[in-house]
């Protein structure tokens, strides 16, 4: 078989256009098939389709014939069919309908920046509405367990507290003692310009314990901690154990929540001095190798220029930074719909959230201490 009479034989009988269909109509065949079909011409709008010569037809190849053929003006009610098999007929039939039913999709709408606008706000108003309410349904299960201790779940918390601190120590060390190497020797370098080397010693230690440790080790809890409790509650909740501790008369958020609140904000304070420990023994190491200040008299320098207010104050904003990544991961993770896309949508979503959260307590934090002089 070659040239125009490969697919198709178009014929003009009894003043209708007679289209003969021949070998198989397959996807594969596609390309030679929507050539001539493209190079169809009629007489008229009355066109016959004989199928006598068709050995296989599929969607595609019938989908390309009908819609050259709306385009040449043969609708459904001037198209027949003649010698066609069951199946082929039903197929085009299928097709046809297929081709008149409306699309489901809606159209796209380009939105302005100020619709853009409100409608974020919108959505964190819901967000922070849901987190409000979620704050008070923990705050009465936990007024609960106050007036019942023995309903408190010590064993799932030392567990929670082993996989969220101790698990945790060695990429908060690591972490923090790098931080504190890179802001020694950045400080350093300028430093060493008007000879004031020892006030590295002064920058470092204020800096890590007020500030850069308790959020660096807020922000690793939240990414490592966060996702997985929301990754935990969430595929139990996709596997309908959260009903099933229901059906029991067991509050989900003393079993799953409670638990891994109390948990985290018992073990972040001590990441976090944790991290200050690292921090400055990042900076007497590029002291010693670089500055010239031997660990005796960075250590000397520190008693003396260190504030204890500086250090409290850094392991005072660990427990509320705690607290909001818990409650967060939590409520995202309780908020799960039943598939496995939602648990990896609101895994993403609980760290952006809570990272989004540390920062903004952090300036609220600098910005209410600066005012109260501490």
């Amino acid at each position: 078989m070659a040239g125009a009479a490969q697919w198709i034989a178009p014929e003009l009988e009894n003043g209708a256009n007679i289209l003969y269909l021949q070998g198989r109509w397959r996807l594969a065949h596609v390309a030679g098939i929507a050539e001539e079909v493209e190079a169809l011409r009629l007489a008229g709008d009355h066109c016959v389709l004989d199928g006598s010569r068709l050995e296989e037809l599929d969607t595609a190849a019938g989908f390309i014939l009908l819609h050259r053929l709306a385009v040449l003006g043969c609708i459904s009610r001037t198209v027949e069919v003649r010698h066609m098999a069951d199946g082929h007929a039903r197929l085009l039939t299928l097709v046809r309908e297929r081709m008149a039913a409306p699309s489901v999709a809606s159209p796209s709408r380009h939105r302005g920046a100020l619709q853009r606008a409100g409608r974020a706000t919108v959505f964190i108003g819901r967000i922070l509405k849901a987190q409000v309410a979620f704050l008070g349904r923990v705050a009465v299960e936990i007024g609960d367990l106050l007036r019942r201790p023995r309903l408190f779940r010590l064993k799932e918390t030392v567990s929670q507290f082993e996989v969220v601190t101790l698990d945790a120590i060695p990429i908060v060390a690591l972490v923090t003692f790098l931080i504190g190497v890179v802001f020694a020797y950045l400080l350093g370098v300028q430093a060493q310009r008007y000879g004031a080397t020892i006030f590295v010693v002064d920058g470092v230690g204020l800096a890590i314990c007020r500030e850069l440790s308790p959020i660096l080790v807020a922000v690793i809890v939240a990414g490592r901690s966060g996702a997985a409790f929301t990754a935990q509650i969430g595929s139990m909740k996709v596997q309908e154990e959260t009903d099933a501790i229901r059906t029991l008369g067991l509050s989900p958020i003393q079993v799953l929540v409670v638990p891994r609140l109390v948990a985290i904000m018992a073990g972040l304070p001590l990441l976090v001095f944790v991290g200050d420990v690292a921090g400055v023994a990042g900076g007497i190491l590029i002291g010693a190798v670089q500055l010239e200040i031997s660990p005796a008299s960075f250590i000397a320098r520190l008693h003396t220029v260190l504030p204890l207010t500086a250090l409290v104050v850094g392991l005072a904003k660990a427990p509320v930074f705690a607290a909001f990544i818990a409650l967060i991961a939590c409520r995202m993770g309780l908020s799960v719909a039943r598939d496995a896309q939602s648990v990896g949508e609101h895994t993403t979503s609980t760290v952006v959230q809570s990272i989004v959260w540390v920062i903004v307590l952090d300036a609220v934090f600098a910005v209410a201490l600066q005012r109260l002089d501490i």
